[in-house]
């Protein structure tokens, strides 16, 4: 299946509103229609009423001019109604991909945060236009269409003015349009970078506080903003350019229709009511002009948008994602780069370089394949296994996980012997209203030994066949570390159990502890007999 373009994220953004765009089409270009009879009614009743005194016709083609006038009010009710429905529901339908795309089990989704927010945000919403530009233009060209025909009907020579001239119109403004997409992309580009930057530090902004880094972190994202205006401006400037010509063209358009009806009028061609007609007719287009016109920046910037959300689309997955279904208990045995774990057994880990931790991790939590020696759970290559069976019996606790917005309940449950274990328990207590207690977006009314404590409390919830946790203690003091400690591996007994940590407490209680460097174990023993090593105790003792 090749890739997702700029193009086809338009098309199914407006198949999946197909019906309510075609609804929506014909009922304004109903209300366009009823807008363009509005002259030529008037133009009748000059030539059938008031030119001849009689009233009954009079009467009569001015309730015709009410009737269309209700006409033009209902359709324009429902159509534009619609018209903004479809354009919202297709807004929803590309920001629903982008966020399934981001949070697909297989990873891979490029980007930071901000710029994916910004996809799902703006960009989402930028696409969504196309569904509207697509209504604009179809009922513009139903209402110069039927203005065509009703000139055609008048004269010959006036139709044929109106129908060579909007083509010309139109390649006139498809043409000024083209420079507007790369400049409406960049833009986007710009804004989702600073996005990215606000998000970044509105993130770590306890971090900035506590370096003093204010001053630098605020200047970064001035830098960012200053991009953003400018790319802002320059597509401002390019839009104004745009619309002032197409302006222009489209001026020197009706100018034409209006002088050759105004000498068909002189020449007795046409007749009184027919150049009423033909020159309100000729005001009546410049809208539909207008709208036409107005049609090739907004696609313009849906086409910008539409470019990043299907490069994100089609961005490759980060791992391959297996089919097959592991047993419903799995044992525990597990292998990994060299790393053999019985099932059931303790086991700690130490790398002496950060980046071995984040490689054994990505790789036990599927978020990266490997390259050579595969991971087995229970001899069963984990690369074939669907990823959310892996996932749920291979739990891998990051450092870095994080609480969410809600109660203390909906982050941990209610396992008390879970809770007791992390050394939660007191957490809970602690709070006003315990497992009811509210906290706020990560946690950050917490302090961190509190966060990291409900975080060990939620992982060890699950029960896991499986779990790895990585430095689950750094954040609390020594005496609960030696709780946890206890709580962990009593807890934990008879499941598979792999802790990557420094701590000195949470290894002791370990049956075997690994010492790793440059992907590879370098030695083996208990936390006693790896001491005498120079170096685990640079790392763990020292």
């Amino acid at each position: 299946m090749p890739p997702p373009s700029a193009g086809s994220v338009l098309r199914g953004a407006a198949r999946g509103q197909r019906r309510d765009l075609i609804a929506a089409s014909a009922l304004v270009s109903g209300h366009q229609l009823s807008e363009a009879a509005v002259p030529v009614a008037v133009g009748v009743v000059i030539d059938l009423a008031v030119s001849t005194g009689d009233a009954t016709a009079l009467l009569r083609w001015s309730a015709a001019v009410v009737g269309v006038f209700l006409v033009l009010a209902t359709s324009a009710y429902g159509g534009y109604w619609l018209m903004v429905r479809t354009e919202k529901q297709a807004a929803h339908g590309i920001r629903l991909d982008v966020t399934g795309r981001v949070l697909d089990p297989a990873g891979g989704a490029p980007g930071r945060s901000g710029e994916l927010v910004s996809l799902a945000g703006s960009d989402a919403d930028r696409t969504g236009l196309v569904c509207a530009a697509i209504i604009t233009a179809v009922s513009a060209l139903a209402a110069l269409t039927g203005g065509a025909v009703v000139l055609v009907g008048a004269s010959l020579l006036l139709g044929l003015v109106v129908l060579a001239g909007v083509p010309l119109v139109l390649v006139a403004s498809r043409l000024l349009a083209k420079p507007l997409v790369g400049r409406a992309e960049a833009e986007q580009e710009t804004l989702a970078t600073a996005t990215g930057v606000a998000t970044d530090l509105v993130t770590g902004l306890r971090v900035i506080k506590g370096i003093g880094a204010e001053d630098a972190a605020g200047e970064t994202y001035r830098r960012a903003s200053r991009s953003a205006l400018t790319a802002r401006l320059a597509a401002v400037r390019f839009e104004g350019v745009y619309t002032a010509a197409t302006g222009v063209i489209t001026g020197v358009f009706l100018v034409v229709v209006a002088w050759v009806g105004g000498r068909l009028a002189l020449e007795g061609t046409i007749s009184v009511g027919e150049l009423v007609a033909a020159v309100g007719l000729a005001q009546f287009l410049i809208g539909p002009l207008e709208r036409l016109t107005e049609v090739g920046p907004q696609l313009a910037g849906a086409r910008g948008s539409a470019r990043r959300v299907a490069a994100l689309l089609g961005a490759p997955s980060a791992v391959r994602a297996g089919t097959a279904a592991l047993p419903v208990a799995p044992a525990g045995a597990l292998h990994v780069g060299g790393i053999d774990v019985a099932a059931g057994e303790h086991v700690g880990v130490v790398t002496l370089t950060a980046g071995d931790a984040t490689a054994l991790l990505d790789v036990l939590a599927r978020d990266r394949d490997t390259t050579d020696d595969p991971v087995t759970l229970d001899g069963v290559d984990l690369a074939g296994v669907d990823l959310d069976e892996v996932r749920r019996a291979v739990l891998v606790d990051r450092h870095d996980a994080t609480l969410f917005e809600g109660t203390v309940r909906a982050n941990t449950g209610t396992d008390a012997a879970a809770l007791a274990a992390a050394g939660a328990d007191e957490v809970v207590d602690a709070l006003p209203g315990g497992l009811d207690a509210e906290l706020t977006e990560r946690g950050r009314t917490l302090s961190g030994g509190q966060r990291q404590r409900l975080v060990l409390a939620r992982a060890l919830a699950a029960h896991a066949p499986v779990l790895v946790l990585h430095d689950p203690t750094t954040a609390v003091d020594a005496a609960t570390e030696h709780r946890i400690a206890d709580g962990l591996a009593a807890l934990r007994t008879g499941r598979t159990t792999l802790l990557l940590t420094s701590s000195p407490a949470l290894l002791a209680r370990c049956r075997r502890v690994l010492l790793v460097e440059e992907g590879a174990v370098v030695a083996s023993g208990t936390h006693a007999e790896l001491a005498e090593d120079p170096r685990y105790r640079a790392a763990v003792l020292s």
